[in-house]
């Protein structure tokens, strides 16, 4: 297992290109499992449900994606974690519906460890809080694609974006319910490393797997120039 933590903004293709590579790569027993933590620039994504009417201002480059979902944002200030696991050797069975719940669970222990009762709902993708005024909304999604029972994209948590970037789409084609970070319902403040401290920890509560097989994080890879 490789994890990767990026210190600078990722552009999508660029990392929707990593993903195809290590996919082909694991799938042909060349490369081990990895897990990528990184941020994106501001931008839009539209997955495989994704209805043109819900994208209401795009502001910023919006690309098409062969993840599962509708609209999504991401940018500065929200820590996307793309899995690439192997799910035939890691389940007896592969079961996209265990994996989906694997990964809400992951996003609730993480939560958790700053004191934010993050919950699913049913019907409705993603987790979602109970803010301090007492309104529902969504902080962390979920848009997964397998290929050869080989996953890739993954989770995006809210810790400090800005929340009106996503003002110009229906986040995941919900309406209804807003968004939420960590720096809103958090009752100190929290920074990047501390969240990418507990998405780590809480992986291996998760995923299972021998934490001393583990390769260490690698900070810097894909160093991006982004204007």
């Amino acid at each position: 297992m490789e994890f990767i933590i990026s210190q600078t903004l990722i552009p999508y293709p660029e990392a929707v290109a990593f993903m195809e590579e290590r996919v082909a790569a694991i799938h042909a027993g060349e490369k081990e499992e990895c897990v990528w933590l990184l941020e994106h620039p501001p931008l839009y994504t539209a997955g495989t449900s994704a209805r043109a009417h819900d994208l209401l201002d795009p502001r910023f480059p919006v690309y098409e994606t062969g993840r599962g979902g509708e609209y999504t944002y991401h940018g500065p200030g929200q820590r996307v974690a793309y899995n690439m696991l192997n799910l035939k050797q890691r389940q007896k069975e592969p079961d996209i519906k265990k994996y989906i719940w694997q990964l809400e669970e992951w996003i609730i222990r993480t939560l958790k460890a700053f004191d934010i009762r993050g919950e699913r709902r049913e019907g409705r993708i993603g987790i979602w809080v109970v803010g301090r005024d007492g309104l529902e909304k969504k902080i962390a999604a979920i848009g997964v694609r397998i290929r050869h029972w080989v996953t890739y994209h993954g989770i995006a948590i809210n810790l400090d974006p800005d929340l009106s970037h996503f003002d110009g789409i229906v986040p995941c084609g919900i309406s209804e319910y807003g968004v939420t970070s960590i720096a809103q319902q958090a009752a100190c403040p929290v920074r990047m490393p501390e969240l990418d401290q507990a998405l780590q920890s809480e992986w291996w509560t998760v995923f299972g797997g021998l934490k001393e097989n583990a390769s260490p994080f690698q900070a810097g890879v894909f160093q991006a120039h982004v204007s």
